[in-house]
Order: C-alpha cells, then sequence, then structure tokens
C-alpha cells in the first residue's frame, strides 16, 4: 500500500463559548449588592499551521476529527471564564484548503509557519452583570456561550517543485531525478514503477539550484482517470518550468511525436494553463540504436507544427541518463528559464477578491416553519437555532427575552399565517413549547 495521501476531506468543531453566570453580589455590611456573575471565556479556534517536515497529508488518514476546547463559564464575584487554547493543526506546504460544501477556497498553506483559521471559536456567553440596568438592576439573566464553528474541510497537496517532470511510463523520468540529484527513487525497467512523486533537489554547476519533481507517468486518457494521471497530475500545477521527456529510442513501439503531442494533450485537458508553463523537451536514451534517426524526424516534426515561422524553435536537448551525456547543459537552460520565469497562481485572485466582496444576498427567510406528521410545527433556520443554543433556561427571565427575540424575528406572525393555533406544539430541536394567541 502506498504511504502517499495527497487529498483528505476532514471535519474541524471549534470549541464553544463558555456561558455566562447568574450570580449577586452576598457580602456582609453591603446591602444590595447587586448582580455579579461573569462573562464565559471564548472557544479555542482550530488553526493550521505549515510544517516544513510534512510530506504527505498521512497524519490525517486515521485522525479526521478535529474539536478545539471549549471556554471556561463565568464565575461569581464578576470573573470571567478563561478563553481556551487554540488547536494548531499541522499540514505540509503545498496544501490547498476548500469548504467541502461551497467548494470556496479557504487558504493556499505554501510558506514554513505559515497560518489559516479554518474554525473561529464561538464568543463567551454574557453574565447577568451585562444585563444590569436602572430599569432591571437585578437580572436573572445570562447567556450560554456560543457555538464554535463547524464545517467539512477538503485539504489538497500539491508538492512544492520549481520544476515538473513528465512522460510516458519508462521514459527515464526516475533515472534522470536519480542522476541530477541525491534523491533515490525506485528504478524499474516495467509501466508505473514510480507511484508517488519524487522531489530532488538539484545543484548546477554554476552554484543555482532548484526542485525538481519526478511525478508518475502518464498515459493517454489520464485526465479521464486512465492509470495514476488524474491522481498526480494536480501536482504539476505549482511547477514553473516543465520538463517534457521523450523516449528517442521508439523501443516500446511507439512514435516519439506523437508521445510528446498525446502527453500535451493530457496536460491541456486537464488544466488549460498548464499550457503557460514553459516546457523544455528532453531528447533521452541517445545512446540506444536509431535514437539519432529518430531524433532528425522529431525535429522537422516540432518545427512544421510551429504557427509563427519567425519564432525561435523549440529547445530540444538530446541526454542520455545511462552515460550521462548533455546534462548540465540541459540544468543550466532549466536554471536560466527559471529565473525569468515567474510563478504561476492556482486561482484568480482578483475573482477571489470580488466573490468575497460581492457575495450574493438571499432573499429567503431567516427561518423556515414545516408542518410535522403529528400536527405540531418545526422551525429551522441557522439563526434562530444559534439563539436557542446561547438560551439559558434555567432562569425565567432568560426564556422571556428568548421569546421576544422569536416575536421580533417574525416567528409568531409566520406561525398564525400557516395556520397555527392556540396551544399548539412548537418545536426548536429538543425544545418544544406552546403556542400562545
Amino acid at each position: 500500500m502506498s504511504m502517499f495521501l495527497d487529498q483528505v476531506t476532514i471535519n474541524v468543531m471549534a470549541g464553544k463559548g463558555g456561558d455566562g453566570m447568574v450570580a449577586f453580589r452576598r457580602e456582609k455590611y453591603v446591602p444590595d449588592g447587586g448582580p455579579a456573575g461573569g462573562d464565559g471565556g471564548r472557544g479555542g479556534d482550530i488553526i493550521f499551521v505549515v510544517d516544513e517536515g510534512l510530506r504527505t497529508l498521512m497524519d490525517f488518514r486515521f485522525h479526521r476529527h478535529f474539536k478545539a476546547t471549549p471556554g471556561e463559564n463565568g464565575m461569581s464575584k464578576g470573573m470571567h471564564g478563561r478563553g481556551a487554547e487554540d488547536l494548531y493543526v499541522k499540514v505540509p506546504q503545498g496544501t490547498m484548503v476548500r469548504d467541502a460544501e461551497t467548494g470556496q477556497i479557504i487558504g493556499d498553506l505554501i510558506e514554513q509557519g505559515q497560518t489559516l483559521i479554518v474554525a473561529k471559536g464561538g464568543r463567551g456567553g454574557r453574565g447577568n452583570i451585562r444585563f444590569a440596568s436602572p430599569k432591571n438592576p437585578a437580572p436573572e439573566l445570562a447567556e450560554n456561550g456560543e457555538p464554535g464553528q463547524e464545517r467539512k474541510i477538503e485539504l489538497e497537496l500539491k508538492v512544492l517543485a520549481d520544476v515538473g517532470l513528465v512522460g510516458f511510463p519508462s521514459v527515464g523520468k526516475s533515472t534522470l531525478l536519480s542522476i541530477i540529484s541525491s534523491a533515490k527513487p525506485k528504478i524499474g525497467s516495467y509501466h508505473f514503477t514510480t507511484l508517488v512523486p519524487n522531489l530532488g533537489m538539484v545543484h548546477t554547476s554554476d552554484g543555482r539550484s532548484f526542485v525538481v519533481a519526478d511525478l508518475p507517468g502518464l498515459i493517454e486518457g489520464a485526465s479521464q482517470g486512465v492509470g495514476l494521471g488524474t491522481q498526480f497530475l494536480r501536482h504539476i500545477e505549482r511547477t514553473r518550468v516543465i520538463l517534457h521527456i521523450v523516449d528517442m529510442s521508439g523501443m516500446e513501439g511507439r512514435d516519439p511525436y506523437e508521445d510528446y503531442v498525446a502527453i500535451n494533450h493530457e496536460l491541456e485537458t486537464h488544466n488549460l494553463r498548464l499550457m503557460e508553463r514553459p516546457q523544455l523537451i528532453v531528447a533521452n536514451k541517445m545512446d540506444m540504436p536509431n535514437a539519432e534517426e529518430n531524433l532528425v524526424e522529431f525535429r522537422k516534426k516540432i518545427q512544421a507544427q510551429q504557427e509563427d515561422e519567425f519564432a525561435e524553435p523549440i529547445p530540444i536537448f538530446p541526454i542520455s541518463s545511462i552515460s550521462n551525456k548533455g546534462i548540465q547543459p540541459l540544468l543550466n537552460a532549466t536554471a536560466d528559464l527559471l529565473e525569468k520565469t515567474p510563478e504561476f497562481l492556482l486561482y484568480d485572485q482578483d475573482m477571489e477578491e470580488e466573490v468575497v466582496q460581492y457575495h450574493y444576498q438571499s432573499d429567503e427567510p431567516e427561518f423556515t416553519v414545516d408542518r410535522e406528521p403529528d400536527a405540531s410545527w418545526t422551525l429551522h433556520g441557522e439563526k434562530i437555532e444559534k439563539l436557542f443554543q446561547m438560551t439559558n433556561f434555567d432562569h425565567d427571565e432568560t426564556v422571556m427575552r428568548f421569546a421576544r427575540q422569536l416575536r421580533s424575528l417574525g416567528v409568531d406572525e409566520a406561525l398564525r399565517a400557516r395556520g397555527a393555533k392556540d396551544g399548539d406544539i412548537v418545536r426548536i430541536g429538543n425544545f418544544e413549547f406552546e403556542f400562545v394567541e
């Protein structure tokens, strides 16, 4: 079984805020002490932090539920509850975070130590000291803590590499990576020897360096799920330069030019923006028979496909990984191309900002009323359910406040319009009350 995991869905739940307290000051020689119930502490946030020591999302394979601690409840003598500590979850560099339900990108974590709050903790409920007024100097009124944010998160790892090696299986990608870097990928004389991306640090003869990713071999139809391509094509998206490895010997009966066209088609089908990345064609296995003749034909076909006859020809670097020929010119040319190639955005930042600033405002009501088979009524809605959760039903004043909040939201009118009668049962979650005209 492969120990590489690059896509996972997890559940996160931030900490609930602490409950406010109803308490009164009771001290000798202090008449009419007044309210003294403190506020609850805030719940803990869930924060992702980049750890460059991680290489995959394997830590999330068996641990997919993360829950932060709640805040401390308020106390007497006006003492507030302590806020909970935030829960930090380590993720590897190159992790893209999305909301699983909406598909919206929450963040892209690429720098060591970078943090992202994915779930906000609830605020602490107010104690009765907050509700004192000249009209009601001794309120028996307090709030429960606000529930923490709960959401389903999709994590997608796209490895951080400057250069990506692409090509059909067994064209020599892993062998090339083992020669130009200290990486030790698995090498075999059969297809799909490489099952996971391999990274290697490359140092050129003039002191420059860059990171190369050897990706599992692509085949025709990879972008539609054939072979391993659909699983690992995403890792090419972060690269700035693509080295397109072509088996110029044609030993397996394939035409080198058709291989080149087929792989580019798969890249374009997966993500059209991959074609914006500059490519260097690497003609590998030049030490094999017929390689020189095939290279001549390959050059003619490449030149014929160029639409602009005055444009510079696509660079082709003949190499032999076995005899180590042509390696240094390839590495120097790759480093030169990296110096003048900017980073490519994985998503349109302007579009993302526009979505945040000009999001759609729904005209739907803040709650819905459903008729149940037993002739009772059920109220649904995020706001109304949060009000219910933050209401302390141990005190009559708090219950009356909740009734006033429902009335201000238009619940009474909505029930009356649906045909609710005096004495009908109305439910919010597990809480039941009677509708009174």
